[in-house]
C-alpha cells in the first residue's frame, strides 16, 4: 500500500506560478511512476504530466507542455509540479498518483491516489 499526499495548492493570478508537492509513503518510491493529474468542475479527469521511477522519461500534456516540469527526488520520496503562466484554464483539483506500472500516462493505470489540491487561477 502507498499513501499519496498532495499539498501546495491555491489562489494565484493569471501569469502565476505554483509549485505542487506530493510525497509517497509505504512502497519503494524509485519503483513507481509518478504522474499528476488534473480534474476541472463538469469535466472529466486528465493527464498533466507523468515521471518514471528514475526520472529517466517524463512526457507532458500538450495544453501545460513548456509551461509545467515535474520533477522527483528519490531521497525524499517526493515528486513535484512547478507550473508557470498558468492561466484560468488550469484552474482544477490537481491529483498526484503512484504507478507500479514501468511507464504510465492514463489515469486508469494509477493505483494509488492523494486526495488533492485546489489551483485556482484567476483572471
Amino acid at each position: 500500500q502507498v499513501q499519496v499526499v498532495e499539498s501546495g495548492g491555491g489562489l494565484v493570478q493569471a501569469g502565476g506560478s505554483l509549485r505542487l508537492s506530493c510525497e509517497a509513503s509505504g512502497r519503494a518510491f524509485s519503483s513507481l511512476t509518478m504522474g499528476w493529474f488534473r480534474q476541472a468542475p463538469g469535466r472529466e479527469r486528465e493527464f498533466v504530466a507523468a515521471v518514471s521511477n528514475r526520472g529517466r522519461r517524463i512526457d507532458y500534456a500538450d495544453s501545460v507542455k513548456g509551461r509545467f516540469t515535474i520533477s522527483r527526488d528519490n531521497a525524499k520520496n517526493t515528486v513535484y509540479l512547478q507550473m508557470n503562466s498558468l492561466n484560468p484554464e488550469d484552474t482544477a483539483v490537481y491529483y498526484c498518483a503512484a504507478c507500479r506500472l514501468a511507464w504510465a500516462t492514463t489515469w486508469p493505470a494509477y493505483n494509488y491516489w492523494g486526495q488533492g489540491t485546489q489551483v485556482t487561477v484567476s483572471s
